[in-house]
């Protein structure tokens, strides 16, 4: 990947582009972030570095992760992640990386742990459907209800929907626009949302997603008159939004 960062989730707001158009975007305090080991090809088989982020009091942390720290003569830190950088080889430990690391413009991937929300049934935790609510039907209109066949194959295949802890997975958005940067800040406002409470600690790093090039000016236009693109209808909402 070509660029990376540790954050953490501040909130969201909105602003406003230079056409007067709402943008809803959510605010990452990125950085800065310490170089604390370099892994290179010769001793570990492979190029990164690992980074840290968020300085921790020393007696918050185990004898094995202070030692890490003190061997890389960095301060304490609570957050250590690993990047594969293309530039892994132009960084040393004890280097700082801002939120500057990325402009406006680039398009990014953000992980983060979602919302814990406890105990959940499985209308709310899968979305499935109640049962009917007339005919005697019971207290158990927000039950799982059958599960299978009992005869064949008399067991529940793994992986069936049920009750149970709703949240805290590990999730990845991935394509999302950096609107604006403030080094001095650290801040990194990102269109839309992105994992995790107000917070949380979130990984930002280069999209994986391939980005489509335009040929020529007439590139996008589409020849089909069922797609937007080719509707001349001034009547047309997508017509008049050109």
């Amino acid at each position: 990947m070509k660029k990376a960062i540790i954050g953490k989730k501040v909130g969201m707001t909105q602003i406003f582009d230079e056409a007067g158009k709402v943008i809803p975007v959510t605010v990452i305090e990125a950085g800065p972030c310490v170089v604390v080991q370099k892994m290179t090809q010769e001793k570990e088989g492979y190029k990164s570095v690992q980074l840290g982020f968020d300085d921790v009091a020393e007696k918050k942390l185990s004898k094995p992760e202070q030692g890490h720290l003190k061997k890389a003569g960095v301060g304490m830190v609570k957050t250590l992640k690993e990047f594969r950088l293309d530039n892994a080889d132009e960084l040393n430990v004890g280097d700082v990386l801002k939120a500057d690391v990325f402009t406006p413009g680039d398009k990014i991937d953000v992980t983060g742990v979602s919302k814990g929300h406890g105990y959940q049934g499985v209308i709310k935790r899968w979305n499935a459907q109640r049962t009917p609510t007339s005919h005697g039907g019971g207290p158990v209109h927000r039950h799982l209800g059958s599960m299978g066949s009992s005869t064949d194959p008399s067991r529940i295949f793994p992986g069936h929907i049920g009750a149970g802890h709703m949240g805290v997975d590990q999730v990845t958005v991935q394509n999302l626009d950096v609107v604006q940067v403030d080094p001095e800040l650290n801040m990194l406002v990102v269109r839309g949302a992105v994992p995790g409470p107000k917070g949380g600690i979130v990984y930002v790093k280069s999209t994986v997603k391939t980005q489509p090039v335009k040929k020529g000016e007439g590139a996008g236009i589409s020849f089909n008159p069922q797609k937007a693109s080719a509707r001349t209808n001034p009547q047309k909402a997508s017509a008049r939004n050109k």
